[in-house]
């Protein structure tokens, strides 16, 4: 995929994601990472698309290593901010505006570090926007899980 088409596709991604977190939804404890992993595979192969074609310097690639650690901790960070209770013996979640809005900063932060690592390898930052996404939806799930399992009873 071209870097516009990458950063299209991350945008549509990013919407969807931002409407889920506000959905109210049971926690299952034998979900899948589905989406997740879908997110981490298509990432991973349009690095390496990118890499195929364009050689990056140290820098591009420690500022993308950067970006990821970064989008982890954003999800570490917003899986605090996820309210869950329990109704009639289920636990539920549900994203707060603070979760949205600590989404936006995350995704400001990328777009940000963009600019770095184009001048050190132009379309790095595009084609690494989905591993973002997928880090840090994983980052968000690990602390969502952790925090059900305290609480215990999943759907």
């Amino acid at each position: 995929m071209s870097g516009s088409a990458n950063i299209l596709v991350g945008l549509v991604v990013v919407a969807w994601i931002l409407w889920r977190q506000v959905q109210q939804r049971p926690v299952r404890e034998d979900r899948k990472p589905t989406v997740l992993l879908i997110l981490l595979v298509l990432g991973v192969v349009a690095l390496g698309a990118y890499f195929k074609k364009e050689p990056a310097t140290g820098l591009a690639i420690a500022l993308l290593a950067g970006s990821l650690v970064l989008a982890a901790g954003f999800g570490v960070v917003r899986g605090y901010t996820v309210r869950l209770w329990r109704q009639d013996g289920v636990l539920f979640r549900q994203g707060t505006w603070l979760t949205i809005l600590l989404w936006l900063a995350a995704i400001g932060s990328h777009l940000g570090l963009d600019v770095l690592i184009d001048s050190g390898a132009k379309g790095l930052g595009g084609a690494s926007i989905l591993l973002y996404l997928a880090v840090s939806l994983g980052a968000q799930r690990l602390v969502v899980q952790a925090r059900a399992t305290r609480l215990g009873s999943f759907a």
